[in-house]
């Protein structure tokens, strides 16, 4: 087949947070010459960090780095040490055979030795209306990236595990008031979360509810939610000036569903301590296969594993072929 012949890559990377990118760096100063697919509209190239402000727990940026401006620095570093980019978004592959086959809403298609999987997650939201209407105008996913805006004003956060809470004990050292919704009258955190939530006066439980509405779309600002206790049925109105959605994340795997291992939740399953999944040259990096840390310092250090990992194989098959 000539475009076999014709575009045979040694690695392409189908993914651009920290893990691809680190992943491309990696695999570019070993002359593997990566193709990084990083997305393109309506999807964000570069990831969760591209919606979140100051990142602090990054090592090497003393004084923090906005997280659009680290992913950009990422990027050109790759660029810079040879990976090469498509902005655009994979639409299909095909695993079950080598060279590994990979198409794109570009109508471009490659073929390649080794993949990188490194598609992160996404957060999951309330799927209600006046939740899409509001994102930005009060309705956030990101406490980090948007708490300083509610200095001293009431927010709600909504969730019951570890993300809640941790989102809930950072935005009470500046909101005079949270209030964390959650659908059961226990929280599923851990022990030392639950404990420093409970223990913060700051912080209130409005317990077995859930928000069925968000006020108010027409003033173009959060002013408050409709909460439905799901024990009394009773629907009460809780004023607030900003919502932050915090139950949880969906890995971004629905391409490879059928074609790689994947736990109940959709992350893909990867041999502990590595990023080798069931199909031998197929590497996953990043929040796409950890369901415990997802950190970008993590992301990046599974992206580095994920390019040796490509490197040797194809040294291995040189070497026997």
């Amino acid at each position: 087949m000539t475009s076999i012949e014709h575009d045979v890559r040694n690695v392409v990377i189908i993914g651009s947070g920290p893990a691809g990118l680190t992943a491309a760096i990696y695999a570019a100063r070993a002359n593997l010459n990566p193709l990084v697919i990083e997305g393109g509209a309506p999807n964000l190239p570069g990831g969760q960090l591209m919606i979140t402000s100051d990142v602090e727990n990054f090592p090497g940026f003393a004084h923090g780095i906005m997280g659009p401006e680290l992913m950009d620095q990422m990027r050109q570093q790759a660029a810079r040490v040879g990976a090469e980019f498509w902005t655009e978004n994979v639409t299909d592959v095909d695993f079950s055979d080598r060279p590994f086959h990979i198409k794109t809403d570009g109508d471009r298609e490659v073929y390649a030795k080794t993949a990188i999987v490194t598609t992160g997650a996404s957060a999951k939201w309330l799927g209600l209306p006046s939740e899409t209407a509001l994102y930005g105008k009060g309705v956030s996913a990101c406490a980090t990236c948007d708490g300083f805006f509610f200095r001293n004003r009431e927010v709600i956060v909504v969730g019951g595990g570890d993300t809640a809470l941790e989102e809930a004990n950072y935005l009470a050292r500046m909101a005079s008031k949270v209030t964390l919704v959650h659908r059961r009258e226990s929280l599923r955190g851990s022990h030392i979360m639950q404990k420093r939530a409970m223990d913060n006066p700051k912080i209130e439980f409005a317990w077995n509810s859930v928000i069925t509405e968000i006020h108010d779309p027409k003033e173009g600002k959060v002013t408050g939610v409709t909460l439905h206790n799901l024990k009394t049925d009773e629907k009460t109105f809780l004023s607030t000036d900003g919502l932050f959605i915090a139950i949880g994340h969906s890995p971004n795997t629905k391409l490879f569903e059928g074609k790689l291992s994947m736990d109940p939740q959709g992350y893909i399953i990867t041999t502990a301590g590595r990023p080798l999944t069931n199909i031998p040259g197929v590497y996953a990096a990043g929040d796409v296969q950890d369901t415990l840390y997802k950190q970008a310092v993590t992301a990046a250090g599974s992206g580095c594993m994920a390019a040796i990992e490509a490197e040797r194989f194809l040294e291995e098959e040189d070497s026997h072929g």
